[in-house]
């Protein structure tokens, strides 16, 4: 099965850099508000907060998640084993055979197109198809 998803450590790292975010946010807000500055600066540092937290809760998501979004990567389980999927409880391997749908006679699985002959590719959405 086809799935789309960054590596857990660029989303890991963007978590990390939110939180810095956050912390930057608050630190912001409290001197903001010690040194008596107009009421919009303040401001600024609880939009950081908020933004940083919003990010934050994202990228944790997407580092630690099973079904991960990202325009980095498009990968299969067989082209790329993912060992933390295993960490969190989701050993793939075994599912990806049982999900892999199998080959209807001259149709292909993915698309429904009629498929004659012993083609190892459908011609219409050039995905592989089962034996």
């Amino acid at each position: 099965m086809k799935s789309i998803k960054p590596g857990r450590g660029p989303s890991g790292m963007n978590a990390i850099g939110s939180l810095a975010a956050v912390v930057v946010g608050i630190i912001w807000t409290i001197a903001a508000v010690n040194m008596d500055a107009p009421a919009f600066f303040p401001l600024f540092g609880i939009l950081f907060v908020i933004l940083g937290v919003v990010q934050l809760v994202y990228h944790y998501k997407n580092a630690t998640g099973e079904n991960r979004y990202s325009l980095f990567d498009i990968t299969d389980e067989s082209e790329e084993r993912d060992p933390l999927n295993e960490r969190f409880g989701k050993g793939r391997a075994a599912d990806a055979a049982a999900d892999a749908p199998k080959k209807a006679d001259g149709f292909c699985p993915y698309c429904g197109k009629s498929v004659e002959g012993d083609y190892e590719f459908c011609p219409k959405c050039g995905r592989q198809l089962p034996k």
